[in-house]
């Protein structure tokens, strides 16, 4: 659990983060089937990237981003306007997952000698925080900020006791920002509580660097800064090892096409990849580890993800069933990815994880940076 430098990390956001002038004005999106209005919010760079936020779920709803013609693209999956994130066609597209994201195992955990039981929303298992009250369907209050650095959006929730079965009133905020200078977009996450409990907050954006409704993702090429990863059992939870990725289809320590080897895992449980990968150590001097390099051959885009996190889900799309997204696009099976930053999956369940548990008068701190360019192998190495 990292510990509170967020204070110190938003003022330095503010005084070092590019900004493009006036702060970002709020445009209906909608309304939820409750009555409650959707604010969506837009964010740009300097350099052409362009990101809309709504405020159900804190979600990233559109990312623009230009290819190597400077033609600009949404990479991102979605839906027109917050009735299609009501949807049963919704799989988290963009959004923030959480109180706990990734599976808890059979929706059960103990803290302080008390047993907690969560809804079982992934037969037999607890996923993404739940059924009516996850973060990712909860309507977030936004203050849009900027700066002579950059453009952004502070979403705030207060999750009460017992909300979706945990414990403690839990103060979450998310910033998204984009720097004036180059293109990329960071996701912050703070939270505090008034009881021991377990935070896991990731983004469950789902990226095909063709533009979205591209029919494939497993063109693309991926490397993983990971040399070992979690095994699960066949319901996708823990064994509580962790093993090499080496001499298996795991490994994209080198660029790797993904269709490559995936059908050699899609007769798994994953039925395709949907695996945490334990990220190499970083620097004891940098905050931020590369986590993830994903391109995009006949674009020429490449995404890099750089985290705090210790973990990253490498999730293909095995789910995507061909519903409607943005535009009428179709979202056909495996075609986007997600890159999910993260602490492993159950961790609640295994103490030699790197823990999940927030008490009192601490703050969990979180940072995901999504840098987008052009892919230039003779300069980007194999090491990048």
């Amino acid at each position: 659990m990292k510990l509170s430098y967020s204070v110190l990390f938003m003022g330095a956001l503010l005084m070092t983060s590019p900004a493009i002038g006036e702060i970002p004005a709020a445009e209906p999106f909608g309304k939820t089937k409750d009555g409650r209005e959707v604010e969506l919010y837009t964010l740009k760079s300097g350099n052409g990237l362009t990101a809309k936020i709504m405020t159900r779920g804190a979600t990233l709803v559109q990312l623009h981003v230009p290819d190597k013609n400077g033609k600009s693209d949404d990479v991102v999956l979605g839906f027109d306007d917050v009735t299609g994130y009501e949807s049963d066609g919704n799989q988290y597209f963009g959004t923030t997952t959480g109180r706990v994201c990734n599976r808890i195992a059979k929706g059960k955990f103990s803290l302080d000698g008390k047993e907690y039981t969560l809804a079982v929303n992934n037969e037999p298992n607890h996923l993404h925080g739940g059924v009516e009250h996850s973060l990712d369907k909860v309507v977030w209050t936004a203050k849009p900020f900027s700066s002579d650095k950059g453009q952004g959006v502070k979403f705030t929730y207060i999750s009460p006791d017992g909300e979706e079965g945990y414990p403690g009133e839990l103060n979450i905020t998310v910033n998204y920002f984009v720097p004036s200078e180059g293109n990329s977009i960071a996701v912050s996450y703070t939270a505090t509580t008034n009881k021991p409990t377990p935070v896991n907050l990731t983004n469950h954006s789902y990226f095909n660097l063709g533009g979205e409704g591209s029919p494939t993702v497993l063109d693309h090429v991926l490397r993983l800064n990971a040399d070992n990863y979690t095994p699960t059992d066949d319901t996708m939870i823990p064994t509580g090892k962790i093993e090499p990725v080496e001499g298996t289809d795991l490994d994209f320590r080198k660029r790797t096409k993904i269709g490559k080897r995936i059908e050699a895992i899609g007769a798994t449980a994953a039925i395709g990849y949907d695996h945490n990968f334990v990220l190499n150590e970083k620097d004891a001097d940098t905050k931020l580890n590369l986590a993830a390099a994903l391109i995009d051959p006949v674009s020429g885009r490449i995404l890099r993800v750089s985290t705090t996190e210790p973990g990253i889900q490498f999730y293909s799309g095995n789910f995507l069933k061909g519903q409607k997204g943005k535009g009428g696009k179709i979202y056909a099976h495996r075609s986007a990815m997600c890159l999910e930053t993260q602490h492993y999956p159950d961790s609640v369940n295994h103490p030699y994880f790197p823990t999940t548990i927030l008490k009192p008068g601490e703050t969990f701190e979180s940072r995901t940076v999504f840098s987008f360019g052009i892919d230039e192998p003779k300069k980007e190495g194999a090491a990048k």
